[in-house]
């Protein structure tokens, strides 16, 4: 596909069990097991999602890996963001299956890496969605020798062929810009360019909400990228908006039981034109979004979602992004696989092959762009 626009998946890594979520949640645990054990809240929720084309796959296995390289091609997606976790001292997990993409030189498809740095909780997997605060793996930044032996791996990545990189900087997506110290920051750049990076990184900050991009551009992050998972709720500012949305969800959840950060997909507006169209601003697509298999009726969700509605979705962002340089025509497509938030594009029962089919044809029909 002769296509200007570069699309980029984040990919979770998750699906293979560890030690570590043996012990937390009994032998055997993944992804699947949440997404396995999903039910339907309401009349119409659309769970449980199962996975048709790859199956309840493991990320140990190669053959997943590649399949799954070729249905993103097939989709025009450029390159996976692998998420990436290192929590300080040395501290990774989840590491496998990017270490044998790197090491093996296999799926030969581009990618970059996205650091998770967030500490976990128990309440993100708690069976009864129980909120109770369970520290797991705290994120830590212990300095700077820390920092090094974390850039020793990075810098790996970065010099592989197949790193994502713009004009010659790699991309490193940081998911918790606001914690990360000015130190590490500062040093990122410093030893990626001594490494032979003349202009450094591209670091690019996840953001939840407004906050100024020139807040992130002041620190060294070269863009940001707005995640609208509050559907709505991301415009309305004034006081009496967010009384009547309240309102709204107490009535969604006593009369019509549903959960009560829910929307209607088609009314949850992820791309903001007003910002998204700016160099420095990385707009993100989302082809659905249900956090119900982790948290019951505290998910957030969004419901009615359908391959024609994303399709909708890429062909504004892709409107929004039409008068930026070539290079900065990108795209974060959140996710490829994260199937315990309903959040996917690869095929399950229901839809098939259909957001594939949806992302290909509105890039097809943008090729000019």
């Amino acid at each position: 596909m002769s296509n200007k626009v570069r699309v980029i998946a984040f990919y979770l890594p998750q699906f293979h069990p560890t030690p570590e979520n043996d012990k937390w949640w009994g032998p055997g645990f993944t992804e699947w097991t949440n997404v396995g054990k999903a039910k339907p809240l309401f009349k119409g929720h659309y769970q449980p999602r199962v996975p048709r084309d790859l199956g309840y796959y493991d990320l140990r296995i190669p053959e997943v890996r590649e399949a799954q390289a070729k249905l993103a091609r097939e989709a025009g997606i450029e390159g996976f963001c692998y998420w990436h976790y290192w929590f300080g001292d040395g501290e990774r997990l989840l590491e496998r299956p990017f270490n044998e993409v790197l090491e093996s030189g296999k799926p030969d498809f581009p990618f970059c890496l996205g650091w998770a740095n967030h500490s976990w909780w128990a309440k993100d997997w708690n069976a009864d969605a129980v909120r109770n605060k369970s520290l797991l793996v705290e994120q830590r930044y212990p300095g700077l020798e820390d920092l090094r032996l974390h850039f020793n791996f990075l810098i790996k990545a970065f010099n592989d062929p197949r790193y994502i990189k713009i004009k010659n900087q790699p991309i490193f997506y940081i998911f918790d810009p606001s914690t990360l110290p000015q130190l590490y920051i500062d040093h990122l750049h410093k030893w990626s360019k001594e490494a032979g990076f003349q202009d450094g990184l591209f670091l690019v900050a996840n953001c939840t909400d407004k906050q100024p991009v020139e807040t992130f551009l002041d620190k060294g992050y070269n863009a940001v990228s707005y995640q609208r998972l509050s559907g709505a709720r991301y415009f309305y500012k004034n006081k009496f908006q967010k009384l009547l949305y309240r309102i709204n969800d107490f009535c969604k959840k006593i009369i019509l039981h549903h959960p009560p950060f829910s929307e209607d997909y088609k009314n949850a507006f992820m791309i903001d034109p007003d910002i998204d169209n700016q160099n420095c601003v990385i707009p993100s697509i989302v082809p659905n979004w249900d956090h119900t298999p982790r948290s019951g009726m505290r998910g957030t969700l969004f419901m009615n979602s359908t391959p024609a509605l994303f399709k909708k979705q890429v062909e504004l962002a892709l409107k929004t992004i039409s008068n930026k340089e070539d290079e900065l025509k990108i795209l974060f497509l959140k996710s490829w696989n994260e199937w315990a938030e309903g959040n996917y594009m690869e095929p399950d029962l229901k839809f098939g092959k259909g957001y594939i089919t949806a992302l290909k044809e509105a890039l097809e029909d943008n090729k000019n762009l």
